[in-house]
């Protein structure tokens, strides 16, 4: 399933990978709207009678490269509404379908960018973009990757950050150096992790980033 707010646009990717041979069907899901999350959960259990893997993929970044004093208060807001408590509230949603399998996997899609460790590094690539919402959004995401795992640690769900590095989409204007095929790398792999897998981690297809 591929959860997009834009009807269109979920759809051309569904069909797309259909085309690859992919077995993907679109649902309407928007992150800023309650009925939307609960309709596509009650769908999928309905569809499918679970889910196996959630993989939380939102991501906007607003005010450009304003500075944290000059960041409108609306955008700092709507930021984290996307970022962080749309993720968390998809998650919720879909928490009673992801138990119920025998290997339950939630990958958050973070970002370096999220990394206080690299943030407050004067000398790392990441640290010359101070950008407010963007960055503390993903560092909340992956407090919330922390907080999950924890609680569900004795159980076989698996709850990992994951960091597709700069790649080209629309939220940097196609900018990135790396391939959304590059990107999904470490998605796949925290997406299929075996029972003796990590949780509660951050990482890329390199291995372990610090927070």
């Amino acid at each position: 399933m591929i959860g997009s707010r834009d009807e269109q646009r979920g759809s051309e990717a569904a069909a797309a990978l259909a085309k690859e041979g992919v077995d993907a069907h679109f649902i309407q899901l928007d992150l800023q709207d309650h009925d939307s999350i609960t309709a596509a959960a009650q769908t999928i259990a309905k569809e499918y009678n679970g889910l196996d893997v959630l993989i939380n993929n939102a991501g906007i970044s607003l005010g450009g490269g304003a500075a944290p004093s000059q960041l409108p208060m609306s955008d700092l807001k709507v930021t984290f509404y996307t970022n962080f408590f749309g993720t968390i509230a998809v998650t919720k949603a879909m928490l009673p379908l992801l138990l119920q399998s025998p290997a339950g996997r939630i990958v958050n899609m973070s970002s370096g960018l999220g990394s206080l460790t690299f943030n407050n590094d004067p000398h790392h690539e990441h640290a010359e973009f101070n950008l407010l919402a963007y960055n503390s959004s993903k560092a909340a995401l992956n407090m919330a990757t922390i907080t999950f795992a924890k609680e569900f640690k004795d159980t076989p769900l698996k709850v990992n950050s994951g960091d597709p590095g700069f790649t080209a989409t629309d939220l940097n204007g196609f900018t990135g150096h790396r391939s959304v095929e590059q990107a999904a790398v470490i998605a796949v792999r925290l997406a299929t992790l075996d029972a003796d897998g990590p949780t509660g981690g951050f990482f890329d297809e390199n291995g372990e980033i610090p927070w």
